[in-house]
C-alpha cells in the first residue's frame, strides 16, 4: 500500500502553493499567500502552509488579502482553499468574520495512475472521446450542469474551454447522441501529478460502468502525459470508489466562498 505521508508530503511539495495559481491571468503574493485571478473572474487564494501565524494574524491575513481581490469589482467570487492537516488556529473564524462561507468537506485522496488505466468494458452504444471542439465543450459543461441540478451556464463553458486551452483534457460518454458522463483530467506541469474533477455522470446512467470506464481513459491519458500520481477532491459518493482502486486519504480540503454582494457593485 501506498505511504499516505509520502504522498501528502509530495502534495503539499507539488500542488500547493505556486502550483495552484499556475494558470490565472493575473497572481499576487502576500506573505505566505499565493493569490490568482482565473478565467471568469475568479478570485483564488491557496498557500503552503502558514507558518505558525497566530489567530490574531490569521484574521489580518484574511482582511488583506481580501482586500486585495474584492478591490477589483469585476471579481463577484473568491475561493480561499484549506486543508485538514494544517495548523491554522483561528483561520476558520477569520473567514467567516470576513464573509466566507465554508462548503462541504471532501477528502484528498491519491494514488498512482496505474491503479485505474484499466481496461474496462463500456456498456454498449455507449461512446468516450475528448471534447474538441467548442460545442462538443458546450454540450459537455452543459450536461454537467443539468446533472448537479443547475441551469446551462454559458461562463462555466467559456471557463472550461480555457483550461483546455491551458492543456487540460474534457472527456465524455455520449449515448444515443447524449452525453450522459463527463470528467475533467488537469495534469499539472513540473509535477508527477494529474489531477481528476467535475465528474458528473446522468442518473440514469449511474452503477452501470459509465462513469469507471471515463475515469480509466483519464487515467490512461494522464499515464500517456508522462503523470505518475492522480489525485482528486473526493465527496463521499465518489471516495470508496477510488480507495477500491488502491487509492488512500492524505487528508481534507474544505473550500470557503465568497461573494460579492449585488450592493458593493452598484454603490446602493
Amino acid at each position: 500500500m501506498s505511504d499516505p505521508a509520502r504522498l501528502l508530503a509530495d502534495y503539499d511539495r507539488q500542488l500547493r502553493g505556486p502550483s495552484e495559481v499556475a494558470d490565472a491571468k493575473r497572481t499576487f503574493r502576500l506573505g505566505p499567500l499565493w493569490i490568482g485571478v482565473f478565467a471568469g473572474d475568479a478570485g483564488f487564494i491557496g498557500y503552503r502552509d502558514l507558518g505558525g501565524l497566530s489567530a490574531r494574524g490569521a484574521r489580518a491575513l484574511v482582511r488583506a488579502a481580501t482586500a486585495v481581490l474584492a478591490a477589483d469589482t469585476t471579481i463577484a467570487r473568491i475561493e480561499w482553499k484549506t486543508r485538514g492537516h494544517d495548523d491554522a488556529p483561528g483561520l476558520h473564524d477569520a473567514l467567516v468574520e470576513a464573509g466566507y462561507h465554508p462548503q462541504e468537506p471532501e477528502s484528498i485522496m491519491i494514488g498512482a495512475a496505474r491503479l485505474l488505466a484499466l481496461d474496462l468494458p463500456v456498456p454498449d452504444g455507449v461512446v468516450l472521446r475528448l471534447a474538441t471542439s467548442q460545442e462538443d465543450v458546450r454540450r459537455a459543461s452543459f450536461a454537467a450542469d443539468r446533472v448537479f441540478g443547475e441551469e446551462p451556464n454559458e461562463a462555466r463553458a467559456a471557463e472550461m474551454l480555457d483550461r483546455i486551452a491551458d492543456g487540460d483534457e474534457l472527456w465524455m460518454a455520449e449515448a444515443g447522441g447524449e452525453v450522459v458522463s463527463t470528467g475533467r483530467l488537469s495534469p499539472v506541469a513540473g509535477t508527477d501529478f494529474a489531477g481528476i474533477w467535475g465528474g458528473a455522470t446522468r442518473a440514469d446512467w449511474r452503477r452501470r460502468g459509465v462513469y469507471r470506464a471515463l475515469t480509466a481513459a483519464r487515467a490512461r491519458a494522464a499515464i500517456r502525459l508522462g503523470k505518475r500520481f492522480i489525485t482528486s477532491d473526493s465527496t463521499e459518493f465518489s471516495r470508496p470508489i477510488l480507495e477500491r482502486s488502491g487509492f488512500v486519504r492524505v487528508s481534507s480540503t474544505t473550500p470557503y466562498e465568497w461573494h460579492r454582494r449585488p450592493e458593493s457593485v452598484t454603490g446602493g
